[in-house]
């Protein structure tokens, strides 16, 4: 389908700036830098993603009825379209807004394009233009940018940015268990889509006749610097990182006691370099050290496999540890742990209405109104022994959540009667907390009894390369398996892949280099996949199925039914009977049809006390079952302007009968016929009303002479105005 780029008529002051549709959706991206004057390598490019709710024909509905914070999905789109740009030497502020949506198709990789041909078009220095595409998998097929319908129906969703020479630039996937080669395919078709937009914003910038700015050299720190930190620090930092009995804050603290003493010997020998000439030189000596080791060191010992930073070598995992049902009254929990790496799940079930409720945008949007499974992580200072300041969700625990939630979600029954919620708290963190969260959650769950179709377990692998000083390609590399905090420090990739025995259910790739060759992905696919499955393993020693059954102190659900006639008695006047049901006993009810209402309790004491409230309240109706056309004495309770309040039998709540039913002539007030309070009547009962329930009484009736033989006539024992009717006389009558 036609994807159209377009660029000079809107927010032209911007130093580049683009409009991307494709259909009636359509997307309008700016690029902002300037140059930022300190020599610190850290250049931030700020993304964001605003979804405008003119865009989806709404007005907010919030109490300012305006666009406020950013909801989640425009967090997790900002950090899809981050991934992809790696700016140097200056800040950059990338930002998109939604101009239109159709409903049909989805926004985001339109902005990453935009995002693309804004900074293409602009005079900011970049090593793009990238192109992006999202690949589905529907019946066995892959399609390109699929509509909001095929995505209902496809087992795969794949976002895929490209660079030019069919490079990989960025991956983020969710699938639905599919097999490995199906995966790989839709990788180099995705790939190769990319390279017809990139072409287009080629084609734009060659019309354009764009001119890059001129701006200074990324630092960096004099040669002279360098190679006195190196002679000065060379052994101990080797020695260090070959030490494999050091941990995480061992190891740390080691570096930055020869930092220090490195830093004030360099300080000695150089006293006009500025302070973050040193600093810089000594980091730079560090991360050659700590690559080198990993790409060269060890190939030079014939007999010696490929180790890292740890002892292990490059395909193998670190130590597996896991334990569930840490707490009984949790209604599942596990702890997971890999290496230093620790991280405690729980699980926990609540109500159908306790789902998440997308606002109106997001649903217009992405078409998704609720879920009913939900992760949530969360990362504290302590879990890398920090001190810092607890506050709401982040971009980083938001993002990192979403990814091991989509790891897990293929893997829910879709009929589950409850909304879940997977907690995921990292207690130590050094390396894939993310990946650690997925096979957490997955035993968590487990533990709970929820039925699901097989195990999910995560792991990372990552990238160090050697690239040539003319032109930039990769001539060496090395894949790790399960990388430590400090490899993905010092690496080039940081690739999470999740999935079952089977296939594969989620996959995160973010680069720091501008692009990577199709092969290393796929290594790095095969590489995860027998890491896995090797994960899996360990895992099904704990626990390899899902138990049979919840924990007793999990929730309950019973579906009730209500017949129309005793619907009023169950719900009550204003809704005062389920508002006292749930404010005594704390279940939810919620009414799925006409006559059938879900009972969810936290406990099943609680649903024990709801289901005695529920017989009490409707019992009177349930003792007698009356006959429609028979004739009853009725006592009346109450006189009203509209008519009496009549009672069939004791424990009976009395109804109404309405003074057009009371005589054959026309009343205003039951006090024109005598009657008084505690009287006996005789009515006839018609049953009730079909739609809300209430008996249909008659006295009426009863004065025809017409009705009063037809009804002696079928019963016996019916009751006239003369009396009983002897049973012999009913055929001469």
């Amino acid at each position: 389908r036609k994807m159209e780029l377009s660029s000079g008529k809107l927010a032209r002051f911007a130093d580049g700036s683009a409009v991307v549709q494709l259909g009636d959706t359509a997307v309008m991206v700016t690029a902002v830098s300037k140059t930022k004057p300190s020599a610190s390598q850290f250049m931030p490019l700020v993304v964001d993603y605003r979804q405008k709710a003119a865009a989806a024909g709404r007005i907010p509905t919030n109490y300012l009825r305006r666009e406020l914070g950013s909801t989640d999905k425009e967090i997790l789109t900002s950090r899809v379209i981050d991934q992809n740009y790696s700016l140097s030497f200056i800040l950059c502020q990338i930002l998109c807004n939604l101009l239109a949506v159709d409903g049909v198709n989805d926004p985001d990789v339109l902005a990453i394009n935009g995002a693309s041909a804004a900074l293409a078009l602009s005079d900011i220095p970049w090593n793009g233009p990238i192109g992006a595409v999202r690949v589905g998998l529907v019946d066995g097929e892959t399609v390109i940018n699929p509509t909001r319908k095929q995505m209902s129906s496809s087992a795969l969703n794949l976002v895929v940015a490209g660079a030019p020479q069919s490079q990989v630039v960025m991956l983020e996937a969710t699938a639905e268990n599919i097999l490995q080669q199906d995966f790989c395919h839709a990788i180099k078709v995705g790939v190769k889509h990319t390279q017809q937009i990139i072409q287009g914003i080629q084609q734009l910038v060659r019309e354009r006749g764009v001119v890059k700015r001129t701006v200074q050299k990324l630092f960096v720190p004099p040669e002279e610097i360098v190679e006195c930190a190196k002679k000065l620090a060379f052994n101990k930092i080797y020695g260090v990182f070959t030490d494999s009995s050091h941990d995480k804050i061992s190891r740390d603290e080691a570096i930055n006691k020869i930092r220090l003493e490195t830093e004030e010997q360099l300080k000695e020998k150089f006293p006009e370099a500025e302070p973050y000439e040193i600093m810089e030189s000594f980091s730079v000596v560090s991360k050659d050290i700590f690559r080198s080791l990993v790409l060269n060191e060890y190939r030079r010992q014939v007999h010696q496999t490929l180790i890292q930073c740890d002892g292990r070598d490059l395909t193998s995992l670190r130590d597996i540890k896991c334990e569930v049902n840490m707490f009984k009254m949790l209604h599942g929990s596990a702890l997971f742990q890999r290496g230093q790496t620790q991280v405690l799940c729980t699980v926990t079930f609540d109500s159908i209405e306790s789902s998440v409720k997308s606002d109106l945008i997001s649903t217009a949007v992405s078409g998704i109104k609720d879920k009913n499974f939900m992760l949530h992580y969360e990362f504290p200072p302590y879990a890398t022994n920090e001190i810092g300041k607890v506050t709401g969700v982040n971009r980083r625990e938001l993002g990192h959540g979403a990814l091991a939630e989509r790891a897990l979600k293929p893997i829910i029954p879709q009929d589950f009667p409850f909304t879940i919620r997977v907690t995921s708290e990292v207690l130590e963190s050094n390396g894939s907390s993310s990946m650690a969260s997925a096979c957490g959650g997955s035993l968590a769950l487990m533990d709970a009894g929820v039925p699901v179709s097989s195990a999910v377990a995560g792991v990372a692998i990552g990238l160090i390369t050697k690239c040539g000083l003319e032109k930039g390609d990769i001539e060496d590399y090395r894949l790790l398996t399960d990388i430590l905090g400090i490899e993905d420090y010092y690496g080039d990739m940081d690739f999470k892949m999740a999935g079952t025995n089977k296939g594969i259910t989620a996959l995160q790739v973010d680069l720091k280099l501008p692009g990577i060759p199709i092969k290393i992905i796929m290594e790095a696919i095969q590489q995860a996949t027998a890491a896995k499955r090797e994960i899996l393993q360990i895992m099904n020693q704990t626990l390899a199925k899902p138990r049979p059954n919840r924990k007793e102190t999990g929730p309950v659900v019973e579906t009730i039914h209500v017949p129309l006639s005793k619907r009023l008695r169950f719900v009550g006047p204003g809704a005062y009977n389920l508002k006292k049901l749930q404010a005594q006993t704390g279940v939810t009810v919620s009414q799925l049809d006409e006559e059938t209402y879900s009972v969810f309790a936290p406990t099943p004491s609680a649903m024990h006390e709801a289901r005695e409230f529920i017989l009490e309240i409707c019992k009177d109706d349930q003792e007698v079952n009356l006959e429609f056309g028979a004739v009853y004495t009725a006592t009346i309770t109450e006189i009203r302007d509209s008519g009496v309040m009549v009672k069939l039998y004791p424990n009976m709540t009395p109804v109404l009968l309405h003074n057009s039913q009371l005589d054959q002539r026309k009343i205003k007030h039951p006090s024109a016929l005598g009657l008084e309070v505690g009287q006996e009547i005789q009515v006839k009962y018609f049953g009730r009303d079909p739609t809300d329930g209430r008996m249909r009484l008659s006295r009426k009736i009863l004065q025809s002479p017409a009705t009063t033989v037809l009804k002696t006539l079928t019963d016996k024992n019916s009751i006239v105005l003369g009396g009983t009717v002897p049973q012999s006389s009913t055929s001469s009558q």
